[in-house]
């Protein structure tokens, strides 16, 4: 009996997993509204080719974007590195059709909108102002538009760095593996600051309960990236360059280790940008622009500290984002200055990266894949 209940188990693993298509969702700085602003590609599973699907234009500055659970609407930080303005905006992707099509816009109270997520639940949009440093918390409506805000929150303090960090600069919030925590680097104030987050709550923002770690003063941390297991996270310091592991209970980080990212150039701001884990947990990844242009691959251990594997080119000038594949096979990089994005096949085994095929793209800031 054993035999035939496995075999069913392995086809039906077959059908979820081949039913599913990949998609690449770019973002990008786009002032000019005639152009196109989002693209949709669908990627190739076996060969790692990307193929247009769509995209949609009349939108200002798409420079940063997240996918709901099901792939059915994308939220985008809009009206970025705009002079007294920052919103953010909702779409509609139906595969099927191969359609994108604009929902609304909220404006954020903040200027300079730069990384935006959503909750574990789907209820909630939260949004970090990085020039009028601040979070920003929006509901979102089942029909996947977004609310009016119901939670601002403005940062001042500035640190050590005269041209970086004369005042607070909020770069990125990302939720706790079990959605009761948001995560906030301050690149400006070199804090990490923890705020407890209800979803059931009018206002899910605990301000007063709230805590932080202190960085390297003149490190300036961008982005952090959950372990699979929960218990460890990664932050990479942009101005640097240099990555700083935690333990995370309860709310709490702690320090395990801080190492610097390996160069052969001095620079006063290193330029580090993206930081993730594969689904597996063996390896993170960093990109570095600036003098770098390159992709660091790190080893995780059993304590979770890191041990170096590589550092490898990203085959392009800038690269600000990158994203890796649900299934763990490819990592895809957008050069923004360069305008190249570059498919690279992952080796599981080794974590080590090989280009499989490129596209070109103007200013191209983000990349989100998701299966659907």
């Amino acid at each position: 009996m054993k035999k035939p209940f496995l075999l069913l188990l392995a086809l039906i693993s077959f059908h979820i997993t081949y039913s599913q298509n990949s998609y690449v969702f770019f973002g990008s700085y786009t002032p000019d509204k005639s152009a196109e602003g989002i693209y949709i590609y669908q990627l190739d599973t076996i060969k790692g080719k990307l193929s247009k699907i769509t995209s949609i234009s009349n939108i200002s500055n798409p420079s940063y974007l997240s996918i709901s659970n099901e792939g059915q609407f994308i939220y985008a930080c809009t009206e970025s590195k705009t002079p007294n303005a920052g919103s953010v905006s909702s779409f509609k992707f139906d595969p099927q059709n191969k359609s994108l099509t604009f929902l609304n816009s909220q404006k954020t109270n903040g200027e300079n909108p730069v990384y935006l997520s959503l909750d574990h639940t789907g209820k909630w949009l939260v949004d970090a102002n990085y020039t009028g440093s601040s979070i920003s918390i929006f509901p979102i409506a089942e029909d996947g538009k977004i609310n009016p805000i119901v939670q601002h929150i403005p940062f001042t303090e500035g640190s050590i760095n005269p041209e970086r960090q004369k005042s607070s600069h909020v770069h990125s919030v990302f939720f706790s593996p079990d959605n009761n925590y948001i995560i906030s680097p301050d690149l400006g104030a070199d804090k990490i600051r923890i705020f407890p987050f209800d979803n059931n709550k009018k206002e899910p923002l605990d301000i007063s309960n709230s805590n932080f770690v202190k960085s390297t003063p003149g490190s300036g941390p961008r982005h952090f990236a959950f372990h699979p297991n929960k218990k460890w996270g990664y932050s990479i310091e942009e101005i640097a360059g240099a990555i700083s592991s935690y333990t995370f209970e309860k709310g709490q980080l702690n320090l395990i280790e801080r190492i610097k990212i390996q160069s052969k150039k001095e620079s006063k701001d290193f330029g580090s940008a993206e930081i993730l884990i594969s689904s597996d947990g063996k390896f993170l990844y960093v990109s570095n622009r600036g003098i770098e242009n390159s992709i660091s691959i790190y080893g995780i251990q059993k304590n979770g500290t890191l041990k170096s594997v590589a550092t490898q080119s990203s085959l392009g000038n800038h690269p600000r984002n990158f994203a890796i594949s649900p299934s763990g096979k490819f990592l895809i990089v957008a050069n923004m200055n360069s305008e190249n994005v570059i498919v690279f096949k992952r080796n599981p085994k080794t974590g080590l990266l090989k280009k499989v095929s490129e596209l070109k793209l103007k200013n191209i800031s983000c990349v989100k894949i998701k299966n659907i």
